[in-house]
Formats: structure tokens, C-alpha cells, sequence
């Protein structure tokens, strides 16, 4: 777990050329350079407190001058080093619009393996970091604690996915950038959504035959699932729809999938 840190005074960054800076800021503004650096951005009180209650290791604690006077002794005290810098030079790193001038740079969780038996979510080549983020915030809320992303999904660690799953990511078994036959060690049934085929998920659920625990399928935005994980489920179930209504945005049939699951736990 992190800190608490006995250090130095902080270091002070005044150039917008140094390396430091150019590094966080690729970190903050590059989908995919978390990968590269096995660190990870965030910034603001909601996300920075996440990660300090679930024990997230903290490399560098950045702060503007302007809010080092007021920011709280938790903040200060748990990176392996402390970085100031201008409020304009802050604002060149970070990615909202209305920045609270205060960030971690986190060291990236490692890879674990696929846990063949916990509840499990997978991902199929899904796009937005929206839909992706707000999946994980539900995954973590309905008790779904595994998140398998096939390759060719949005990056679960990217500042926007970070943003959207408000949290989340620390209280998940992350996986991504997997083959489809990298699911083999999952001993769950598959299930998938389906528009025109299986059993509608309401009359499961009040059969009580839902299985749990199980493994999700969500597919691509606008293709969905891939022929070959459509074959691969054990079970498809239909979300019923009114008024003509064919599809839904995938994080919101997430949503509606992982609650069913959630009352299905005994």
C-alpha cells in the first residue's frame, strides 16, 4: 500500500520542455502509453482517493503551485515523489476541462491470470471508452469482479475509460488485449444477447434460472458479437423491447444483463 513517504521538498518544474512534463503529458494524453510506461494517469479528489483506498501504488504526486498550499496532507504524503509545476503548465497535461490541478501517476497493476470461476464480463472488441468505462463502473457495482477484453477493445487504462469508470478499475480483475482462444480457462457458461433468438432474460430470472456464476458476452458497438463467440455461447437470451425497438447501447444492456445477475447471487 502507499505511503506515507519522508522526502525532500518537492520537485519543481518550470519549463514546459522538461522531460518530466513531456512525459506526463503523453502519459495523460495517449490512449495507449500506459502500456509503455506500465503507469497510468489520474487526476482529481474522486479518482486519486480510489486509488488510495484500494492500495494503488503512486509514483508521482503532481500538484499546480496555486493548490499545494490548500491540498490535504493525505495527497502529500503518499508518492514516492512530489512534483509543482505552474497552473500552465499543469493545464498542458491534463485532459479535462476544468482541471483540479492535482494528479497521480500510478504504477499499472500486473497482469493476472484469468480466474476460471468468478463472475465475469467480456468484451468484444467494444470502441468507446464511455461505454467501456461505464460497463466497469457497473461490473464493480453489481459484484461482476472480472473483465476480459478482447484485443481490438478500447484501452481499459486510458484516461478516458479511467474517467468513465469513475473508480472501478481498482476493484477489478483487469484483463485486455486477448485472443478469443485465450477464454479457454473460463469454466462458466457463455451467454450472449440476442435480439431474435433464447429466452427472455426477465422469465430466467424469475425462474431462477440464470446461470451464476457466468460469463457475459458484449460485442462490438455496431457489428456486435463475432461469429465465432456467438457459436462459442452456451446460451442466448433476449433483453425485451418495446414500441419496435431492435437493439440497445451495449453499456446499457450491461447494465441490465449484470443486474440480472446480481439478484440471481445467492
Amino acid at each position: 500500500m502507499s505511503g506515507p513517504f519522508v522526502r525532500s521538498e518537492p520537485l519543481l518544474i518550470t519549463s514546459k520542455d522538461n522531460a518530466a512534463l513531456k512525459a506526463l503529458r503523453k502519459l495523460s494524453q495517449d490512449s495507449v502509453q500506459y502500456r509503455q510506461t506500465q503507469t497510468f494517469w489520474i487526476e482529481g479528489e474522486h479518482l486519486c482517493q480510489a486509488a488510495l483506498d484500494k492500495g494503488a501504488k503512486i509514483k508521482k504526486a503532481v500538484f499546480s503551485e496555486s493548490i499545494w498550499p490548500a491540498i490535504g496532507s493525505t495527497f502529500k504524503a503518499v508518492a514516492e515523489q512530489n512534483v509543482l509545476m505552474s497552473e500552465t503548465l499543469f493545464e498542458s497535461i491534463s485532459a479535462l476541462g476544468s482541471s483540479s490541478h492535482f494528479g497521480f501517476e500510478c504504477e499499472l497493476p500486473q497482469v493476472q491470470d484469468i480466474d476460471p470461476g468468478c463472475m465475469t464480463l467480456i468484451l468484444d472488441r467494444l470502441q468507446d471508452a464511455g461505454n467501456v468505462g461505464a460497463i466497469l463502473r457497473t461490473a464493480a457495482a453489481m459484484g461482476c469482479t472480472q473483465i476480459l477484453a478482447i484485443k481490438g477493445s478500447a484501452a481499459l487504462w486510458s484516461g478516458k475509460v479511467l474517467r468513465a469508470g469513475m473508480g472501478a478499475h481498482f476493484s477489478l480483475r483487469l484483463v485486455e488485449s486477448l485472443q478469443e482462444g485465450d477464454l479457454e480457462p473460463l469454466k462458466l457458461p457463455f451467454l450472449a444477447t440476442s435480439s431474435h433468438q433464447g429466452e427472455y432474460l426477465h422469465d430466467l430470472v424469475a425462474k431462477g434460472s440464470l446461470p451464476h456464476p457466468c460469463a457475459w458476452l458484449m460485442g462490438h458497438e455496431g457489428q456486435g458479437l463475432s461469429e465465432s463467440l456467438m457459436r462459442k455461447a452456451d446460451q442466448h437470451i433476449r433483453i425485451m423491447q418495446t414500441h419496435g425497438q431492435e437493439s440497445l447501447n451495449v453499456a446499457v444492456a450491461a447494465s441490465i444483463c449484470l443486474y440480472s445477475s446480481a439478484v440471481m447471487r445467492k
